[in-house]
C-alpha cells in the first residue's frame, strides 16, 4: 500500500509542477524542465506501481532493478553500442543519406531520372524490413556490413524524397532573378536551390536518425556475431533476463534521442533564417 501511495503522490506532485511550469513565461529553462519533470514522474509512478502490485519482474522490471543491471553491465552495453550504433547504424546512415542526396541532385539535373528512379525507390521503401533483413544478412554476412545495408535501404528513400522536394521548392520568380544575373545551373543550385532545400534535407536526416537505429537492431535479430543490441535483446528474452533487455532499450532511447537532437541542433545553425527556427 505504501508503494501505491507513493505512486499517487508522485503523479500529483508531477502534475502540479507541470501546471506551474505551463503558467510561467516561455523560456529555454521551462522548455527543458517540463519533459524532465514528466519523465521523473513517469519513472516514480512506474516504480510505485510495480512494487505496489508486486508485478513479476519478468513481466515488467522496476526502474531501480533496471538501473542496477545497467550499472553492472556497462561493459556489455558498450560492446553492443559499438557494434550496433557506431558500426551498423552510423555507417549505413552516412552511406544511405549521402547516396540519396547525390541521386536527388542528379534527378533534379536530369528530370527523366525522376520518372524512373522515384517509382523504384517508392517500391523499395514499401518493402518490410522484416522481409529484407534476412536476405541482406545472407548477402553481406553476419557482421555489421549486413546491418549497414538494412539501414541504407531504410533511410535512402525518405532522404531522397525530401531532398528532391526541397530542390523544387524555389518559385519561378527566384529562378528568373538568378537567370537575370546570368547564373547557370550549378551556380543557381549552390546559391539558391540548395540553401532553400536545407529544411527539407534536414527533415530527411532527422527521419533517418530513428530509422537507422531501428533497422540496425531489427537486422541483428536475423544473424549477428555474439554482440550487438538486437542480438542481446533476442537472447536475453530467451533467458528471461528482462532487466538486461530494458537496459538495452534505455541505451537505444538515449542514443536515438541524442542523435535526433544533434541533427536538430545542426539544423538550427544551418537554417537559422527559416521561419520555423525563429522564436
Amino acid at each position: 500500500m505504501g508503494w501505491l501511495i507513493f505512486a499517487v503522490v508522485a503523479w500529483i506532485v508531477g502534475w502540479m509542477l507541470n501546471v506551474w511550469l505551463a503558467r510561467r513565461p516561455p523560456s529555454r529553462l521551462t522548455g527543458l524542465a517540463s519533459p524532465i519533470v514528466f519523465g521523473i514522474t513517469l519513472i516514480a509512478v512506474w516504480e510505485g506501481v510495480v512494487n505496489g502490485f508486486e508485478i513479476n519482474q519478468v513481466l515488467l522490471p522496476a526502474p531501480s532493478v533496471i538501473a542496477v543491471r545497467f550499472a553492472s553491465s556497462t561493459a556489455i552495453l558498450w560492446v553492443d553500442f559499438v557494434q550496433t550504433v557506431l558500426k551498423g547504424a552510423l555507417s549505413g546512415y552516412v552511406i544511405g543519406c549521402g547516396s540519396a542526396f547525390l541521386i536527388a541532385v542528379a534527378i533534379d539535373r536530369f528530370p527523366f531520372l525522376q520518372r524512373g528512379l522515384l517509382p523504384v525507390g517508392n517500391f523499395v521503401a514499401a518493402l518490410p524490413v522484416i522481409g529484407m533483413a534476412p536476405i541482406l544478412v545472407m548477402w553481406f554476412g553476419f557482421d555489421w556490413q549486413s546491418k549497414a545495408a538494412v539501414v541504407v535501404v531504410m533511410v535512402f528513400f525518405p532522404m531522397l524524397v525530401n531532398t528532391v522536394q526541397g530542390l523544387q521548392s524555389t518559385d519561378a520568380m527566384q529562378r528568373d532573378l538568378m537567370r537575370t544575373y546570368a547564373a547557370g545551373y550549378w551556380k543557381t543550385l549552390l546559391k539558391l536551390r540548395l540553401p532553400a532545400a536545407m529544411p527539407f534535407v534536414f527533415n530527411g536526416l532527422k527521419i533517418g536518425t530513428t530509422l537507422a537505429l531501428i533497422g540496425a537492431i531489427v537486422a541483428e535479430f536475423f544473424g549477428s556475431p555474439v554482440k550487438g543490441m538486437g542480438f542481446r535483446i533476442s537472447t536475453s528474452v530467451g533467458q528471461l533476463a528482462l532487466d538486461l533487455v530494458w537496459a538495452e532499450i534505455v541505451v537505444a532511447a538515449i542514443v536515438g534521442s541524442a542523435f535526433y537532437g544533434l541533427m536538430a541542433l545542426v539544423e538550427k545553425r544551418v537554417t537559422f533564417w527559416h521561419p520555423s527556427q525563429r522564436n
